[in-house]
């Protein structure tokens, strides 16, 4: 039976990668310590998860372990002897790192290395595959020339139709303090691989979602905009008229990505992963699309001042990944995506 090492198991895809990989026949074997409701509150509290796990699974075996301490993650590494290692947990929001530096780089840059030397000591054969971030380009897309459009900004020239690519550079620009710390972890993933020959991939995701996200204010843009109308509750939009563009992927679609990465391995591999075009939607569309689908209004608060570092418009460019992995296909659409959350359960009337 072939084993999977994921951590951020308790989370978005890490959770999605537990039951994808457990449903194949797998035995699985999940990180976790539930941080995401230290960072976030009672919103990002993944306990509800971890039981859903434990009741859904046949192979899942959960271990409460820091990635940040070395020396239970090498123990973890060896007595697992994982054929796969899918590394998801993160502190994952620009916003709060400034506010917490110290353990966003401890958790997204130390505790990456702590995993990379675990796996190279004991694993150096199985495929490292590293969630990282399209935020390792910091502001950079920025600088693409847009056009205002009636509900979203969009690119101004046709030779960037398809999105943001894998050449666009990492290094004077200005990422925010969680851009930075991931941006770091990316080139020690790519660094194993071309030095130490090993295959690892970073898979730099755009907005990724699902049914199973604890979305919250600071991390989980269309989960917690759904949660938002449906509890009544106040959605600031940080600037840019609210037409600032994502595409988005569902969580099931970065597991059959986890697959294709597994059964074809390749060093210091670099993909932008995300919905691609097809799947983009500005904050000011997705709004008004789930007003119509939940039937409320969205209490809105605008603030003048964009986020640190954020982007304006961006979309994945996948062409660089489909030609490696052509048998990976997007399958569900942003209308399946945006369907599914607001149809999950959200708080009573009133």
């Amino acid at each position: 039976m072939k084993r999977v090492l994921i951590t951020g198991s308790s989370g978005l895809i890490g959770s999605e990668a537990v039951t994808f990989f457990d449903q194949r026949g797998w035995e699985v074997h999940g990180i976790d310590n539930n941080m995401r409701r230290e960072f976030f509150g009672p919103d990002g509290d993944t306990t509800w998860n971890l039981v859903r796990l434990r009741e859904k699974t046949r192979r899942f075996t959960h271990h409460e372990v820091d990635i940040r301490l070395r020396e239970a993650i090498l123990a973890m590494m060896r007595t697992t002897a994982p054929d796969l290692i899918i590394h998801c947990a993160a502190q994952p929001s620009h916003d709060l790192a400034k506010d917490r530096p110290f353990e966003d780089f401890e958790v997204n840059a130390v505790g990456t290395l702590n995993l990379l030397e675990a796996a190279r000591r004991h694993r150096p054969e199985a495929p490292f595959v590293f969630m990282s971030t399209n935020k390792v380009y910091g502001d950079a897309p920025n600088e693409k020339p847009l056009v205002e459009l009636p509900t979203r900004w969009d690119y101004a020239d046709p030779a960037d139709y398809e999105g943001i690519d894998e050449g666009c550079r990492v290094d004077a620009t200005l990422h925010s303090l969680f851009g930075a710390s991931k941006l770091a972890a990316d080139v020690m993933v790519q660094e194993y691989g071309r030095y130490f020959n090993m295959p690892t991939v970073c898979l730099r995701g755009g907005c990724l979602t699902g049914p199973n996200h604890s979305g919250a204010e600071l991390h989980g843009f269309l989960a917690y905009l759904a949660k938002a109308v449906k509890e009544g509750r106040v959605y600031r939009i940080y600037g840019y008229k609210g037409k600032q563009v994502r595409d988005n992927l569902h969580s099931y679609d970065v597991c059959t990505a986890f697959l294709a990465c597994y059964e074809r391995p390749r060093q210091a591999a670099i993909y932008n992963l995300g919905g691609g075009r097809g799947n983009s939607v500005s904050i000011m569309e997705a709004v008004a699309w789930f007003e119509e689908l939940i039937g409320r209004k969205l209490k809105v608060e605008y603030v003048e001042t964009n986020r640190v570092g954020d982007h304006i418009c961006y979309i994945s460019d996948l062409r660089r990944l489909k030609a490696d992995y052509p048998q990976w296909e997007i399958t569900r659409s942003l209308k399946d995506i945006v369907v599914e959350l607001a149809n999950m359960p959200g708080a009573p009337e009133g």
